[in-house]
This record gives structure tokens, sequence and C-alpha cells, in this order.
């Protein structure tokens, strides 16, 4: 499953998201800081976003988000809809 997020408070503007079932794939950064958001993705694959969300979420940058933060949030989103 693929998915775009449009992030709210951060550099990055969107961020896309693959999926197999509930392990990353593929994770893209869209604007932002490239070398941390490269990075960043790099070690998310594989992972199961249940261990990725309560890691990255509530990560502070700029305010009161950051990227990391964002990407939790999207995975949430991502889990919701599923169960709905």
């Amino acid at each position: 499953m693929k998915t775009t997020y449009k992030t709210f408070g951060t550099c990055a503007r969107f961020i896309d998201i693959e999926l197999d079932g509930d392990k990353i794939i593929e994770v893209k950064f869209i604007g932002g800081c490239a070398g941390n958001a490269k990075g960043i993705a790099k070690l998310l694959e594989g992972m199961d976003i249940h261990d990725v969300i309560p890691r990255f979420k509530g990560i502070a940058c700029q305010g009161n988000t950051s990227c990391p933060d964002q990407l939790a949030q999207a995975l949430e989103a991502i889990l919701m809809k599923k169960a709905s």
C-alpha cells in the first residue's frame, strides 16, 4: 500500500509511505533536511509501524512537531483507516 501524507509544521511538505501490511517498505520525505530524512528512511525499512509510532511520536524540532513526529501521525492515521 502506498500513501502520501501532507505534513504540518515541518520543513518537509509531504511523506510518501509504502507498506506491506504493517511493515515499512519505503519512506520518502519531500522537502526538509535531505540527509537526515534519507537516513531516517533507511533505518525504517523493514520495521513494523507499531514499533515506529511510539519511538517517533512527540519528537519536537521546530515548534511542537518534527518530521519523525509527522511520520508517527501519518502511521497512526493509516492504522485508524485500516481499522474502520
